[in-house]
């Protein structure tokens, strides 16, 4: 087979967003490049890591691995490659870099922002701790080395509860979702958990656009629907959620979901082509919402940054930034290894 044709074969059902649809004649003119980039990886000792949430043509023609941005950075640390291009964020490769002092980390994306990890700073979080004392101050992996070397605990949207609940101290400042931190709040009041809990007024555009009225109206028309949320949406949309998961927690959700076929999946629209390719059965129903950070990596700028990386295409950090970051992570580890109760 083909590249072309295994491309056509793998993209041919993907629908959501501005990526699809794919045509033969489409995989055609993208095979060529497909075919260069896995060449010059190999040349050059490279792993290509994918977050879920970019074109499925760079997920399925290239990527070494795929997942969020926890998963790949655990990805990244276990790779034995010289060279790490993370197709993603900024703030992702920032961690791999933390957690790969020795390999060189590239993105190619020169659009590598993200809304939720720019609305802050470290000089922010040391006037928040100055403005806060002795609060313990708790951070979504989604921001940037800087901040994370500020806090004392870094969480994902997989461990955060579990990881806010196991915090010995009884005052805790959330940041920067502040989202994320109304469903941290709504949750330890579910689990007889008291706990002061203040936040940062950050979000991410996209699961904050999500409308919890549309989605109400659309569980009317097709009550069939499961609603799929991620937890950095508003906690009116997790009130009418049916699962509320990580990127990696709604997708193994669905491949092992046997009651429904349905699904109204409310996060960034990557994640929906991703099912679409590999659970072909599943029926998605409502909006879709895209990422224009995610959706500015392309196969050009990989090959780019394979053959020709400029100093803005690699990431650095500072060893104090690393050390500090890298004690965050160690906290989160120690506190997602705790046994309940």
């Amino acid at each position: 087979m083909t590249t072309a044709e295994r491309l056509y074969e793998q993209l041919k059902n993907v629908e959501s967003g501005t990526s699809g649809p794919y045509s033969k004649e489409r995989c055609e003119q993208m095979a060529p490049l497909v075919d260069e980039i896995n060449r010059l990886k190999k040349e050059k000792n490279a792993v290509i890591l994918v977050h879920s949430y970019v074109h499925p043509e760079v997920i399925y023609g290239v990527g070494d691995f795929t997942g969020d941005s926890y998963k790949l950075s655990k990805d990244a640390k276990a790779t034995d490659a010289d060279v790490i291009i993370f197709v993603a964020v900024k703030f992702m490769a920032e961690t791999a870099k933390a957690l790969n002092p020795t390999k060189e980390v590239r993105i190619p994306s020169r659009l590598s922002g993200c809304s939720l990890a720019d609305c802050i700073t470290g000089a922010d979080v040391r006037r928040l701790k100055n403005e806060n004392p002795g609060f313990t101050f708790v951070c979504y992996i989604n921001t940037s080395a800087e901040v994370k070397a500020e806090c004392d605990v870094c969480v994902t949207s997989s461990n955060v509860y579990n990881i806010v609940e196991r915090i010995p101290s009884d005052k805790i400042f959330f940041l920067p979702d502040k989202l994320m931190g109304e469903n941290v709040q709504d949750e330890m009041k579910r689990r007889g958990v008291e706990k002061e809990i203040r936040l940062y007024d950050g979000n991410c555009y996209v699961h904050a656009e999500y409308d919890a009225d549309r989605v109400g109206r659309l569980r009317k028309k097709y009550p069939e629907i499961k609603i799929l949320s991620h937890p950095e949406c508003s906690r009116d949309i997790i009130e009418q959620s049916d699962v509320v998961a990580s990127t990696t927690g709604l997708m193994d959700y669905m491949r092992k979901d046997e009651t429904g076929s349905a699904y109204l999946l409310l996060t960034e629209c990557g994640l929906a082509g991703r099912a679409q390719v590999e659970m072909p059965g599943k029926t998605f129903i409502g909006p879709c919402l895209e990422c224009r950070y995610m959706k500015s990596n392309n196969l050009e700028d990989i090959r780019r940054v394979l053959l020709n990386p400029e100093p803005e295409d690699i990431i650095e950090i500072s060893d104090e930034v690393r050390e500090g970051s890298l004690r965050c992570i160690d906290a989160m580890f120690k506190y997602a290894e705790q046994k309940a109760g």
